[in-house]
């Protein structure tokens, strides 16, 4: 009978949704995007700044050990070495750091005779820390955490994480300098907003590891960075900007590589390497079951400032762009498109003016023409409008935008804020010519690229072209129009599910 001795790495339970353990294998596949050579190099020195569970350290330290076999023939020697001189950590808590040292040292204290290298004091170098938040205003100023949130007692977490709570990180390690740094960062942290609102973290890791020049950058991260997140416009400028971004593997499904966890908008690691020097990168999509197939394309491309993660949509993209066409966005009203907001209720019993409203079980209700604030001359017009929630790819299979709640809104009726309008004409016919376009896998697909939260805004159709609305139009006819091969047909069909 085979005995299993399951790797315990690979069974630990998340702590949530943000803060996930690194699945061993997982670890060694970034690991292996690294130069080889450095596992041989007694010098090298690695770094992980939010340690977990301490399985980038072991791993790291198992190829090291078998990498320094000529090097440091003696096995302690060659431990105490590694342990001592190459491999250092910072824990996210208390009890990440005791896990991390566990999976290292094989002993929660460094300093006990079980310890498999002995150090003089309880962390080793894997130190943890204390920190407060510094407020100002509310709000810490190097995380943003809400003081009515995390400013509580000492029995709760308080989430001050000491790698980013600080203006010079070279200070922890006495201005060391780290060969590797390498992480799977805490992803968020909620601001005490409604519906579980909150604020991304990752990105200020990411940030501070820059600060100490390492040779090799390693992190996980999620991918909603590519086109969108909150407050992450300067950090996606700083990586598609970074020449030195050579790889970046993503996953469409968070679950693909942190099993049981959903994160919308998928996950990606990244290696920066400060000898690469390139507006290119190499990007590899994931595909379960499959090697991965390496692309390499600009950063930035299509004068866009976001970053299209799939190599297939990309080339559609390619054809598509080629055409220089004017954008959907700028047919398509922006928010708030006639003044009401998702929460007005100041109706009337009934009028010759319609609201159509989520605020309202039959789905309208009344109003007068002077509560009308903007886009007047619309009243006696077709409108094309959607639902400004959908669905995040994560969230629906990958098969998303469905363009949910569509309608061609008559005259004599506007729309709050929750519809976003994508076209008015007085030409009824005008409007559903564009629905019919709307209904077409491309179109969709085209959406779908700068969807990474539920709100659907004019910023959704920037790589959607405008089309001739003189006449109705089928995905057959974009297929002719663009050029798209069988392959590239199926593959849209695919991902998108029709539209009745």
């Amino acid at each position: 009978m085979n005995n299993y001795n399951p790797d315990v790495l690979s069974c630990l339970a998340n702590l949530s949704n943000d803060e996930v353990f690194t699945p061993p294998q997982l670890a060694n596949q970034m690991l292996d995007m690294l130069p080889q050579e450095l596992f041989r190099n007694p010098d090298t020195k690695f770094l992980d700044p939010c340690t977990k569970s301490g399985v980038f350290l072991r791993e790291i330290a198992k190829r090291l050990i078998d990498g320094l076999a000529d090097e440091i023939p003696d096995l302690q020697k060659r431990i105490d070495h590694i342990m001592h001189h190459q491999l250092y950590g910072i824990a996210i808590t208390r009890l990440t750091s005791l896990m991390s040292r566990r999976s290292l040292y094989c002993s929660k204290d460094a300093s006990c005779r079980y310890s498999i290298s002995h150090f003089d004091d309880t962390d080793g170098n894997i130190r943890f820390s204390e920190i407060q938040h510094s407020w100002q205003n509310g709000k810490c100023r190097y995380c943003g955490a809400s003081q009515e949130v995390y400013d509580r007692g000492d029995d709760l977490e308080s989430h001050a994480y000491e790698f980013i709570h600080t203006d010079n990180p070279n200070k922890l390690y006495n201005n060391m300098t780290f060969d590797v740094i390498i992480g799977n960062p805490p992803y968020q942290l909620g601001d005490g907003g409604n519906n579980a609102s909150a604020t991304p973290i990752y990105n200020m890791f990411v940030t501070q590891a820059r600060k100490l020049n390492p040779f090799y950058l390693l992190m996980i991260i999620p991918s909603r960075w590519y086109c969108g997140g909150r407050g992450l416009d300067e950090f996606r400028n700083m990586m598609l900007e970074d020449e030195c971004l050579q790889y970046i593997y993503d996953y469409k499904k968070s679950s693909d590589c942190f099993p049981g966890i959903r994160n919308g908008g998928g996950i990606c690691y990244f290696l920066r390497n400060q000898r690469y020097k390139s507006l290119y990168v190499s990007i590899a999509n994931h595909v379960e079951g499959e090697n991965a197939h390496w692309i390499s394309r600009k950063k930035l491309d299509f004068g866009l400032n976001f970053f299209i993660r799939d190599n297939k949509v990309y080339e559609i993209v390619k054809k598509v762009m080629k055409m220089k066409e004017p954008s959907m966005a700028e047919i398509v009203y922006s928010q708030k498109p006639y003044g009401f907001r998702t929460n007005f209720t100041d109706f009337i019993d009934t009028g010759k003016v319609k609201l159509y409203t989520k605020k309202s079980k039959r789905g309208y209700e009344y109003i007068t023409e002077d509560q009308i604030t903007k886009n007047k001359g619309d009243l006696d017009k077709w409108k094309l409008v959607t639902s400004r929630s959908t669905s995040v790819p994560e969230e629906d299979n990958g098969q998303v935008l469905r363009m949910s709640q569509t309608f061609i809104v008559e005259p004599q009726a506007v729309v709050t804020e929750s519809y976003i309008v994508i076209c008015v004409s007085k030409n009824k016919t005008i409007v559903e010519n564009c629905y019919s376009y709307l209904k077409t896998m491309l179109f969709r697909l085209l959406c779908q690229i700068t969807i990474v939260s539920p709100d659907v805004s004019q910023r959704t159709f920037t790589l959607v072209p405008l089309q001739d609305f003189s006449k109705p139009w089928t995905d057959e006819d974009l297929y002719a129009k663009y050029g798209l091969t069988d392959e590239e047909i199926a593959f849209i069909e695919s991902m998108i599910r029709p539209m009745e």
